[in-house]
């Protein structure tokens, strides 16, 4: 679903997968490749949402006023509210990046930590925990980024090709 607000609509790249049962509304872009899969909402209403090329957002997430880079993997049930994610992170499943907080290129939020108003995850670590404390990555994760949005790419372009009940917009 997608809505107008405030004389500003949804931009989505021909090449993205936006599943059915999305809501998007207002200042809303979306980049080539990206994915949004079931019940993400997109909130362009108070701050314009960007979400880059080959990012993928899953389900149940929530974006508000959010910038989003490319190559972004964005775990099930999080929310980013006001907050950047750069290039080539991962926000794990049920965490939360508040407002004016910035997580760096090439870091994880792991699954259900808090990055707090206007705390900064340096590139190359991992935050963690309620608030996020934040340490470096291993080689492990590093190379965990990059498969997790390579698998959500092809992903997306498998449920746009084949009987899923999706249409490709």
């Amino acid at each position: 679903m997608q809505y107008p607000f405030d004389g500003n609509e949804p931009k989505i790249a021909e090449s993205a997968f936006v599943a059915d049962l999305t809501y998007l509304v207002g200042d809303v872009d979306v980049g080539a490749r990206a994915s949004l899969w079931p019940f993400v909402c997109l909130r362009g209403d108070r701050g314009a949402v960007t979400v880059g090329a080959d990012t993928n957002v899953q389900e149940f997430t929530m974006l508000h006023g959010a910038t989003v880079g490319d190559g972004v993997s964005i775990g099930h049930g999080a929310v980013v509210d006001f907050a950047t994610i750069e290039d080539e992170a991962l926000v794990g499943i049920g965490s939360c990046v508040l407002g004016g907080a910035t997580v760096e290129s090439h870091s994880i939020v792991a699954a259900h930590a808090v990055v707090t108003h206007d705390q900064t995850v340096p590139s190359g670590h991992l935050a963690y925990g309620v608030p996020a404390k934040t340490r470096p990555l291993t080689d492990d994760q590093l190379v965990k980024i990059a498969d997790t949005r390579d698998h959500y790419v092809e992903l997306s372009r498998e449920f746009v090709h084949q009987d899923t009940g999706f249409d490709e917009e």
